[in-house]
Order: C-alpha cells, then sequence, then structure tokens
C-alpha cells in the first residue's frame, strides 16, 4: 500500500486507529535520508524531516487518502487552514500517537528550522499541529490554542477574472 501511494522509497511510520475513529489508517512518508532511520510510533516523538507524507484510511475494502502533506498540505476539503500559501519543500515532521484525541502530527517547514538556528524563533510560530475532527470527521489543523480547529481553503490563490 505504501509503494502504491508514495513510490518504492514510501515507508509506513504508523499504522492502527491514529484517530481514533475504528478505521486502520497509515501514515506513510517519503524521508529527506533514507540513512536516518527511527522509530517514531509508541511515544517516540522524535522529529524526522519528510518530503512527503500521506494518512490512507481502509473503508471497507478499500483504501482512502484523508490527508496529503507535500508541497502543502491538504486533506480532501481543501488546503489546511494555517499552512504557509507558498511551497514548501521539506518538512520536520513530529508524530505524538498518544494524545487523548488521538495522533496528532505536527509539520514546520524544513527552512523555517534553518530560520529558528540564527535564534529568531520563528520555527515555533510556523509549526502547524493537525488533528482528527471528529465532528468534521476529517483530519483538520488546529489554532494556536490546539482547541479548536481552522477550516479549509479550496483553492490557495483567488481566481481573477478576466475583463474584455
Amino acid at each position: 500500500m505504501a509503494e502504491a501511494v508514495l513510490g518504492k522509497q514510501a515507508e509506513i511510520i504508523a499504522r492502527g486507529d491514529l484517530a481514533r475513529n475504528g478505521s486502520v489508517q497509515l501514515l506513510v512518508v517519503n524521508r529527506f535520508d533514507k540513512d536516518t532511520r527511527g522509530d517514531v510510533g509508541s511515544g517516540n516523538p522524535s522529529p524526522i524531516f519528510v518530503t512527503r507524507a500521506v494518512i490512507v484510511e481502509k473503508d471497507g475494502g478499500k483504501w482512502t487518502e484523508v490527508l496529503r502533506c507535500d508541497e502543502h498540505l491538504k486533506n480532501p476539503r481543501g488546503y489546511l487552514g494555517g499552512a504557509p500559501g507558498s511551497p514548501v519543500t521539506g518538512w520536520r515532521l513530529v508524530v505524538n500517537p498518544n494524545t487523548e484525541q488521538g495522533l496528532e502530527l505536527q509539520f514546520t517547514p524544513a527552512a523555517a528550522i534553518e530560520v529558528s538556528s540564527s535564534n529568531t524563533g520563528e520555527a515555533h510560530n510556523r509549526t502547524i499541529a493537525i488533528r482528527w475532527n471528529t465532528k468534521a470527521k476529517r483530519y483538520q489543523s488546529l489554532d494556536q490554542s490546539h482547541r479548536g480547529y481552522l477550516g479549509e481553503v479550496p483553492a490557495l490563490e483567488t481566481p481573477q477574472s478576466i475583463l474584455k
């Protein structure tokens, strides 16, 4: 399944009822560096660097994509609120599997990590936390308080009409 979703370099780093919604899900990633393996499941919140990540869910006998992280963060309804509007080439991902509400993913643009190393503190502000919203029945980004969810936008840019 992982190879079908993200290709030969895909790796499953979490599996099970990740959202605590009764469905089997897989968290599949493409890492930046395949030599730096580490277990991110079972209470190990160590960060990994990824170029892409996908969560697929088994519904009946069919697998469905419920979250995608590539250049942008998206669910089937659109682009996640709070995420950068410009494309991102890589992400620092922290997986927190043991929250009361289920799996929590924290995505930080890799470029922001470099900015934070110069002691500006901007990386923390650019981290996007994502968790399953039981009311909306999909993964959504969390607000800064981690109590509310941000909505999606269908497109990143407002289409411009051409007047004749």
